[in-house]
Formats: C-alpha cells, sequence, structure tokens
C-alpha cells in the first residue's frame, strides 16, 4: 500500500497521503533494533508475529485499539529536513492528546511522546527519494500486556500507557477526526477523502 502511493508521489502523480488504520496484533522491528528485543511472541492465548520493517528506531507493538498513520509526505526540496518531519509529527500527536485535556512532552532518549514518564506515541520513518513514510502509533485502548513480548524502542525501563488507562473513553472515529485537525494545523495542509484501498482505514489525500 505505502510502497505504490510512495512511487506515485515521487512522479508527482498523486498527493501527499495520510493513512489512518489499525492493525492486527504485530510485533514489527526496525532497521536498528537487535532482534534480542522481541523477548516472547506468545503471551497468554496470543501468539503475536514478528514482522522486519525498513523504517527507523527499534521493536514497537501494534494492535487493535492503536491509531496508527502512516504520513506520505514530500519533502522535496528540503529533502533534508527529516528531523523537521519528526518533530512535525510529535506535535501533531501533542496537539491532538491536548485538545482532550492532556499534557504531553518529549524525551531526550529519541522520537515519541510521553505522558508523565509513559510513552503513549511511538514513532519510525523513512524517507526513499525525498518523500516519507511509515509514521506513527497512539495507544487508544490496546492491550498494554502485549508490550511485555518486547523491549519497546529498545527501552526496558520505559513504560507505556493509553488513553484508556488514563481514563479517556475516546473512540476511534473521535481520535481519527481530532487527528485530522490537528495534523491540518500543524502540517499547514487541507485534507479530502479518497476511496480507502481497504476497509482497514482511511485514506486522505493531503494538499499543501
Amino acid at each position: 500500500m505505502q510502497r505504490q502511493r510512495l512511487d506515485a508521489i515521487q512522479s508527482g502523480s498523486a498527493p501527499d497521503t495520510l493513512y489512518l488504520l489499525e492493525h492486527p496484533h504485530v510485533y514489527t522491528v526496525g532497521k536498528s533494533a537487535p532482534h534480542n528485543e522481541v523477548l516472547s511472541d506468545s503471551l497468554d492465548d496470543k501468539r503475536i508475529p514478528t514482522v522486519e520493517t525498513d523504517r527507523g528506531g527499534r521493536v514497537t507493538y501494534h494492535g487493535p485499539g492503536q491509531l496508527i498513520a502512516y504520513v506520505l509526505w514530500n519533502l522535496r526540496p528540503l529533502t533534508r529536513d527529516v528531523r523537521g518531519h519528526v518533530e512535525r509529527l510529535e506535535s501533531t500527536v501533542m496537539l491532538t492528546l491536548q485538545r482532550i485535556g492532556l499534557h504531553t512532552s518529549r524525551s531526550s532518549r529519541g522520537p515519541g511522546v510521553w505522558i508523565n514518564g509513559r510513552k503513549i506515541a511511538a514513532l519510525g520513518v523513512r524517507v526513499r527519494g525525498g518523500v516519507t513514510y511509515h509514521g506513527l502509533s497512539i495507544n487508544r485502548n490496546p492491550d498494554l500486556t502485549c508490550y511485555q513480548g518486547i523491549i519497546p524502542c529498545g527501552m526496558a525501563d520505559a513504560p507505556v500507557t493509553s488513553l484508556d488507562d488514563l481514563g479517556c473513553d475516546l473512540s476511534r472515529t473521535e481520535l481519527e477526526t481530532l487527528f485530522i485537525e490537528s495534523f491540518s494545523e500543524v502540517f499547514h495542509a487541507e485534507t479530502f477523502s479518497e476511496q480507502p484501498q481497504s476497509t482497514a482505514g482511511t485514506h486522505k489525500g493531503v494538499d499543501q
């Protein structure tokens, strides 16, 4: 899905694109992750597959109850502005959660968004031909015990949290709506819906 759209953006035949979706249970391994950061692929009655990816970062968990945002964004001519792109992704999450009254922060330990020392959003991106892909995840109400099978983002001493864990009862649709509003503000973009490629998520074109 991402690769085809990436090629289209690079060729100028498609606009920048935001995908919002949920994944089934999966551990994803980034380019800089040692394999020993996956501790177990079996937790209680769940067997969680491990998938190697070409994004940056270490190991993380994706599953039901998370908002996944893949941001395919043309950085050209500022193809070196990868850090700026990561910071805009973080700012989008922070503004989204600010809209529901949560105080968030960054960490000097790496990309992501934190609340009271607990990580609520993970980031991992890659750039090819000046266009970004992959993106971020926000924990809405996932099964947090699934993180026990990995060392999240390579930080054994960094607990994770979720909106549900913090007492915020937000539906997937409500969170997506807030995220899109925040994304449009941070990225100075207008979004418009396109026909989704599957029932797994929302597919939006973006005009800068």
